[in-house]
């Protein structure tokens, strides 16, 4: 297995980082834009396909083009892209149904799920502190999602609801991929990890293909497209990132995204943050970050498993 050549440039890390998370709000836009006439399954297709030739170009800049082409363990890849691909199909369900800062908001329940699998799964001990931030991330998801459980003759209502459970769906499958990862980085190459997801992605939700594909509009062939160049790069700069910090230093940055997200919501969908969505989204942050300090004072080092995390959405 490889061992990853690393530099102290912490502020390299944080741009890098920044990038990453501003790329990947820009690529959930432009996927909620296109998703309002595409399906889901056929928004996947478009994200993992176009993001390849990206992701192939920098392994072979890297020299690991072997590395990522000769997997170890071939069946840990098709589960960890079987997570993975419904965990995207799921969440790009939800921006067609949700506000941008409302599916971000959710999607940070994934960490709070992590540390649930990690204990059941993984035999992992977590102690009170843990298990209380957990707690607090978890109220603040359910905070934000409240408001749509209610569901009546309204059909935004109803809407809505199916929305945020798929979100919250979304999050519960990105934890399992994270336990998988865990396992998967002990034998496999971080190069093939990214280039595998890619390849299972786009070959599995060809699945979707009988269930209502579209021929997309020239509008939104060019935002599909665009989405996949655009996370590929996104996905480079936030794997490239941790060459020059650490994992847990570079974890809270991860939450600038909502920033992001309320920024563009605003701007091009004209969504405004509701007072739930605020009120949970900083409960469901303080949970997150109590989480990552924790982790950090136990020495419990996630670096290769940030690496390679799905792509957002």
């Amino acid at each position: 297995m490889q061992t990853p050549s690393t530099q102290n440039k912490p502020g390299t890390a944080i741009a890098l980082k920044l990038m990453a998370v501003f790329l990947f709000m820009v690529m959930a836009a432009m996927i909620k834009e296109a998703t309002q006439s595409v399906p889901a399954g056929q928004a996947v297709f478009f994200r993992s396909l176009f993001a390849m030739p990206i992701i192939l170009a920098w392994i072979w800049q890297k020299g690991d083009l072997r590395e990522a082409l000769i997997p170890v363990n071939l069946m840990g890849h098709i589960w960890r892209g079987l997570f993975g691909t419904s965990a995207m199909a799921l969440t790009f369900g939800g921006l067609s149904l949700l506000p941008l800062p409302e599916v971000t908001a959710i999607g940070y329940a994934t960490p709070m799920f992590t540390v649930i699998f990690a204990a059941l799964m993984l035999g992992e001990t977590v102690r009170l502190f843990r298990l209380s931030a957990v707690a607090l991330g978890l109220a603040g998801v359910l905070i934000v999602i409240w408001p749509r459980l209610s569901v009546d003759a309204d059909t935004l209502g109803t809407v809505g609801t199916i929305g945020a459970l798929m979100v919250l769906g979304a999050s519960i499958l990105r934890a399992l991929v994270q336990i998988h990862i865990r396992t998967l980085v002990k034998t496999e190459h971080t190069a093939a990890i990214v280039f595998y997801f890619s390849l299972t992605a786009t070959i599995l939700s060809l699945l979707s293909l009988p269930f209502g594909w579209v021929v997309p509009s020239t509008k939104d062939m060019i935002l599909l497209i665009s989405a996949g160049l655009v996370g590929g790069i996104a996905q480079i700069l936030v794997t490239s990132s941790y060459r020059f910090g650490g994992a847990s230093m570079l974890a809270p940055f991860d939450y600038a995204a909502l920033i992001f997200a309320a920024i563009i919501g605003y701007f091009v969908f004209a969504e405004v943050p509701t007072l739930n969505m605020v009120a949970g989204a900083v409960l469901v942050v303080l949970g997150g970050v109590l989480i990552i300090w924790r982790e950090r004072q136990l020495g419990m080092d996630r670096r290769k498993a940030r690496q390679v995390t799905d792509p957002k959405g």
